[in-house]
């Protein structure tokens, strides 16, 4: 079977690369070079791969992005200090907002606040420019986890308090839904390492876990070689 044929189940562009952190700083570039309006909304996600990907995107010349026009999001959030080892924010600090100096705006998720309060600035922002999303390797993405809470369409549900019903997953999460997902004029998965293959096989497959469920105007998949499962 070709490459190309086995993701026939996917819906948008399939990129297999070397280096995906590479290739995720050049989607950020050309989309913000697209972007529909003078500011860029541009969410963040969270762990191992998206931390590589940000350390890469921080070392990007400011004359392809001018930080003072990115407002930045998150699409989930863990339910922690932000200062918590665990904080998809504290990561993003570290790796991107602090390196970078300064940007235009940042809204972080607080759990404290509850759902309705970052809901209120999700509905405000109209669209997002680009929102970064990973895959987990039992296939949920930002917190959205198979059979929970969030694994579900619910019309003007933008934000949604979220736990994992298996248990893997630790921390209640604040997470935006499908129906946010969708206010995205770009979306980019990144998804490397082995132990990602079950979830891509899945995604291959057309199996509904929410990675494939996840709809917007664009969507870009990067894949290294050895998130890929065993093709026949």
């Amino acid at each position: 079977m070709e490459l190309a044929e086995s993701f026939s189940n996917l819906v948008g562009e399939v990129r297999i690369v070397d280096d995906v952190a590479s290739e995720f700083v050049e989607v950020v570039a050309q989309s913000y070079a697209l972007r529909a309006r003078s500011n860029f909304a541009f969410a963040l996600s969270g762990g191992p791969t998206a931390q590589r990907c940000y350390e890469r995107l921080s070392m990007l010349s400011e004359s392809r992005i001018s930080w003072w026009d990115v407002d930045i999001y998150w699409g989930d959030e863990r339910c922690v200090p932000p200062d918590h080892p665990d904080s998809n924010e504290a990561m993003a600090r570290r790796t991107l907002l602090n390196p970078v100096g300064a940007v235009n705006s940042v809204y972080p998720m607080r759990c404290d606040e509850g759902a309705s309060a970052y809901q209120l600035r999700v509905s405000e922002v109209g669209f997002f420019d680009l929102i970064h999303l990973g895959v987990g390797p039992d296939g949920h993405t930002a917190s959205i986890f198979p059979g929970s809470d969030a694994d579900s369409y619910v019309s003007g549900v933008l934000v949604q308090l979220n736990t994992d019903p298996t248990n893997l997953n630790p921390h209640t999460r604040m997470t935006l839904t499908y129906p946010a997902l969708e206010m995205a004029r770009h979306i980019v998965f990144t998804v490397s390492g082995e132990s990602k293959r079950d979830a891509v096989r899945k995604l291959m497959q057309g199996i509904p876990i929410p990675a494939n469920k996840v709809r917007a105007d664009k969507i870009t998949w990067i894949l290294d070689h050895e998130a890929l499962p065993n093709i026949p």
